[in-house]
């Protein structure tokens, strides 16, 4: 059974800790948070701590905090020759302190508070600097997911900028069509159907195949009576930049 410390009490830390916490093959020894008060109702609080130097030995010590942080707080670990990793998509494996062996444990998904997820569908993205510590992280990953790969810290930066244009970008854009909806007294819910089935088709279709709309077709006129409708000088202009950007792609 491997033994895991979670530090940090963020989102990514918080569901990482609940699949932990349920797992018959993992054993989550311990938590960190500087306010120990806000992992309180995920485990017994003898299990937090909010001191470094009390933390107790384990196989796996995750860092899952704000990507500035990462190395200053893998420094200030009280000890060294460990396998400590972080969950960031965007940092590297080389912010984390070279005093204990280094790897990354990246949950490439978007993470909510009292959202559940379902990890067993969530892309594990690892990467270490020994191959013995990539077997021990490939089995901690394959322990809660089905979908394991070996990523190194190029690749992920790339992951983890595509993954705001289709999860970070694509939300404000509904938050763009609610605000619509809203001003002009529709149900946004109309719009969810249309919002599965779009998510869907790129399961079967590349983006570019899935594209659809007046951009893609050339509609200028209806393109032209959307900007008119528009009164939001910054919604205008994402909407021209977005269509014009279409219209190049499929050129």
């Amino acid at each position: 059974m491997l033994k895991v410390v979670v530090i940090g009490s963020g989102n990514v830390a918080q569901h990482l800790i609940t699949v932990f916490g349920k797992s018959s093959t993992i054993h989550l020894v311990q938590v960190y948070a500087r306010n120990v008060d806000v992992l309180a109702h995920l485990v017994p609080k003898e299990k937090i701590t909010d001191d470094f130097n009390t933390l107790e030995e384990a196989d796996i010590y995750i860092i899952s905090i704000t990507d500035g942080s990462i190395p200053e707080v893998s420094a200030l670990l009280p000890f060294s020759g460990k396998l400590v990793v972080h969950t960031s998509g965007s940092v590297a494996l080389e912010q984390i302190n070279n005093k204990n062996r280094r790897g990354v444990f990246y949950p490439l998904q978007t993470f909510s508070k009292n959202k559940a997820i379902d990890f067993k569908q969530v892309p594990l993205c690892l990467e270490s600097e020994k191959e013995a510590d990539y077997t021990i992280l490939e089995t901690l990953a394959q322990s809660i997911s089905n979908s394991v790969y070996n990523i190194n810290s190029q690749q992920r930066k790339s992951l983890h900028v595509a993954a705001v244009f289709v999860s970070n970008f694509a939300n404000y854009m509904y938050s763009i069509g609610y605000d619509i909806c809203e001003q002009n007294n529709v149900p946004f819910d109309i719009l969810k159907p249309l919002i599965q089935e779009t998510a869907e088709k790129v399961q079967t279709l590349s983006p570019k195949q899935a594209q659809t709309g007046p951009a893609r077709r050339n509609d200028i006129t209806t393109m032209e009576k959307h900007l008119a409708f528009l009164t939001d000088e910054k919604i205008k202009t994402i909407y021209t930049l977005l269509s014009q950007s279409i219209q190049n792609n499929n050129e």
